[in-house]
């Protein structure tokens, strides 16, 4: 069915070219290697998980001197800046791309130039698209763009792993513009071709067991909180995920114990669920967590409990929601007709984004790519293609979505 819709979509026909948009290309090839030099520099500058100032500081700066109106850092570190359109009362387009990477403080950021690639922690997840925002706001104003509605352009924060969308949960929960957004872009990543409409959720815990602890000789025969979490990562595994929607878990992380010669009296575990069905994750969620009460119910059933009982402690640490723009809206029609306009396959996907926040309230938003493709994402050796003629295809296929999203009516 999603087949038959998106060649139904590309099917349509093509909207006007918008005007200035040939003037507008030629900025964006005659500012190539100012973007690559922003992209490098940006890079150097660390934004890892929850420190994000120094590069957002960089970034207030960039936008101001694009002369955006209303250039601000909001209160949880996004850089916000407007470009106006000829309608200021209309719902506006908010194009985004994050800031922060997954590399904590303290990774090399240096990049590194091979040949046509460009090699350092974070370059293409996501700095490639910071790099693009600025390019787009230079070659719109040198073709004299004017679009019928506002772009609100947002530099964000928080929207790797624990980040948990922070940045983008605040525009559409404490912004003051949150009432003014009508749809939303996030660009993320340099590999272009693909129109994320919709978004994996997640529910993530960490699950603190505990109990009296004790000698691993002397005290042997009391309840261990270790085989509570044994018996509720077993029981998770044990799980068959519905199939109708990709759903997944995982256990991902353990910490804890005194010593090899201990009884533990704290074992801590994570645990990590997904799916673009919001009906699947909750399901896959009531099972995990009624696994937990069983195991602890179990081992202090099955042991003595005579310093103590084990208990758990779940703690909701990421809680992404699910949802998809359909694949009919405006908003992915303009985007799936540009991409194979320019050649690119235009796929409909899902994915973990900052798309999902404002997907799961009802607002048109989708996740795209600009640049020359990306590689090993959340790895040391990460890199990206910026041969020209390739990076400069992507980058305006990128533009060009966003000046036709900018003439949707909402």
């Amino acid at each position: 069915m999603r087949t038959l819709i998106l060649a139904l979509l590309l099917a349509a026909p093509a909207a006007a070219q918008p005007a200035g948009l040939p003037a507008a290309h030629a900025r964006l090839a005659a500012d190539y290697d100012q973007t690559i030099a922003e992209l490098i520099e940006l890079t150097e500058i660390p934004a890892p998980p929850f420190k994000e100032a120094a590069r957002g500081q960089r970034l207030l700066e960039k936008f101001k001197a694009l002369g955006l109106s209303d250039v601000h850092m909001d209160a949880v570190g996004n850089v916000i800046g407007i470009r106006p359109g000829k309608d200021r009362a209309a719902k506006a387009l908010m194009v985004a791309a994050h800031q922060d990477t997954v590399f904590p403080e303290g990774t090399n950021t240096k990049v590194r130039r091979e040949g046509e690639t460009l090699h350092a922690p974070g370059i293409g997840d996501t700095t490639v698209t910071l790099a693009a925002l600025l390019a787009f706001v230079r070659a719109m104003d040198a073709a004299k763009i004017t679009t019928p509605r506002d772009i609100i352009f947002v530099a964000n924060v928080g929207e790797e792993g624990q980040g948990d969308l922070r940045g983008v949960r605040h525009l559409f929960s404490a912004s003051p513009l949150k009432s003014r957004i009508g749809d939303f872009i996030s660009f993320d990543g340099s590999t272009v071709g693909g129109v994320t409409n919709a978004g994996v959720g997640s529910r993530r815990y960490r699950v603190a067991f505990t109990g009296p602890g004790g000698h691993s000789y002397g005290a042997f025969g009391i309840v261990n909180p270790m085989v509570a979490m044994a018996g509720t990562v077993t029981g998770l595994y044990k799980i068959v995920p519905p199939t109708d929607v990709k759903t997944t878990y995982s256990a991902s992380t353990v910490t804890g114990g005194t010593s090899v010669n201990s009884i533990p009296n704290t074992i801590t575990m994570e645990f990590d669920m997904r799916s673009a069905s919001p009906a699947n994750l909750k399901a896959v969620e009531a099972q995990f967590l009624k696994l937990v009460e069983d195991n602890v119910a179990a081992e202090n059933a099955a042991r003595d409990t005579r310093y103590g009982k084990i208990s758990a402690t779940p703690e909701l640490i990421g809680d992404r929601p699910a949802g998809a723009t359909p694949a009919t809206d405006p908003l992915v029609q303009t985007a799936a007709r540009v991409l194979k306009a320019n050649g690119y396959h235009a796929r409909l996907g899902a994915g973990s984004t900052d798309s999902n926040i404002p997907i799961s309230i009802g607002i048109p938003a989708i996740t795209l790519s600009a640049g020359g493709g990306g590689f090993r994402a959340h790895a040391l050796d990460e890199y990206v293609n910026v041969e020209k003629a390739n990076f400069l295809k992507g980058l305006t296929t990128a533009f060009d979505i966003v000046v036709e999203a900018a003439s949707i009516k909402r």
